[in-house]
């Protein structure tokens, strides 16, 4: 198993790996790990590796045929400034699935990667330490 300390790794379906290294690493702070494409590649940010398997990946392919398109799971990114960073992204012809909804914990907007894997941007309501 997996050290703790070391990258925690999620698995996102998508049809074109070239077009989700371009989204994560142009507009949400990933960088590029490793790139085997067509077939997969990887990108980190902080301790979240993201591995983007395209259709003729072994992870693509160890998927049951009933399971098709992106479910209700996504990757939360914690944000300092949401307003900030909607804007920035609107600004680079990003398109968002939801309004900002806020609770109790704070506030959070979705928007989806190429494939339509779902992102959380999420601002806190704590306060910052």
């Amino acid at each position: 198993m997996t050290p703790p300390d070391e990258c925690a790794g999620v698995r996102y379906l998508v049809d074109d790996v070239s077009a989700a290294i371009e989204f994560y690493t142009s507009h949400l702070g990933f960088t590029l790990h490793a790139n085997p494409a067509p077939a997969f590649a990887d990108v980190i940010r902080g301790p979240l590796r993201l591995l983007l398997s395209g259709p003729a990946s072994s992870g693509a392919r160890a998927t049951p045929s009933d399971i098709t398109g992106p479910g209700g799971n996504r990757i939360h990114l914690i944000v300092s400034d949401l307003e900030a960073e909607i804007t920035r992204l609107r600004d680079a012809g990003v398109a968002f699935r939801s309004d900002v909804v806020s609770g109790p914990g704070g506030r959070q907007i979705l928007l989806a990667d190429p494939a339509g894997n779902l992102i959380e941007l999420f601002e806190s309501s704590a306060p910052a330490r």
